[in-house]
């Protein structure tokens, strides 16, 4: 095998990186580089697959070989990326330039294909990710909720509150006391994963 990058799926945050570099180097593996989504291995053979595959199994993660299943799961990588740095963005340029930045193809494209494949369109699956950001900064309990209407950059907080309720079928004061609002893992937000809830606390 002469591609020497790995494609997976459920990377999403910084211990997952840690994780999926522990499992590789655990097989004898060379690790160029972890970054969310992908893994850069030296002199990968095709018969070290299986074993990959089972280990990162293991952990929650899945070894994406097809094609169209590789593009998605960038999509999610940049749309996840895109989400978290937002509180770090004066002026956050719009999704669409950002994708087409990050992955370098055409945004109808990334549009067509992402929507074909999870049944939603990017923009359902920004505001998704960005009430799973609302309910972890909430569960923190250190930020009002107009301080993270401004950081998620929402134009009040009464569309804040609106697209929470849109989403959640609950309300913010609802979530905070305790409510039946749990907050998901990001590989889980998707309707087309299996649910992992956690905890609001």
């Amino acid at each position: 095998m002469s591609d020497s990058t790995l494609h997976i799926k459920n990377m999403v945050c910084p211990r997952c990186v840690e994780t999926v570099y522990s499992v590789l180097t655990s097989l004898g593996l060379e690790v160029v580089d972890v970054a969310l989504g992908i893994a850069q291995v030296k002199t990968l053979q095709t018969a070290n697959l299986p074993a990959i595959r089972s280990a990162l199994e293991q952990h929650g993660f899945a070894l994406i070989e097809d094609p169209v299943q590789k593009t998605l799961e960038r999509i999610k990588v940049a749309l996840v990326t895109y989400v978290a740095q937002l509180d770090a963005a004066d002026s956050p340029e719009p999704v669409s330039s950002y994708l087409a930045h990050q992955l370098a193809l055409n945004y109808e494209h990334i549009s067509r294909t992402f929507s074909k494949s999870e049944n939603m369109t990017i923009e359902r699956y920004v505001i998704l990710l960005k009430i799973e950001r609302v309910k972890e900064l909430l569960s923190y309990g250190e930020l009002t909720l107009s301080e993270i209407a401004y950081r998620l950059k929402y134009s009040s907080v009464q569309h804040l509150s609106g697209q929470f309720k849109s989403v959640t079928g609950s309300t913010v004061s609802e979530f905070k006391s305790g409510g039946a609002v749990h907050r998901h893992s990001l590989d889980s937000v998707a309707p087309s994963h299996p649910s992992h809830e956690v905890e609001p606390g």
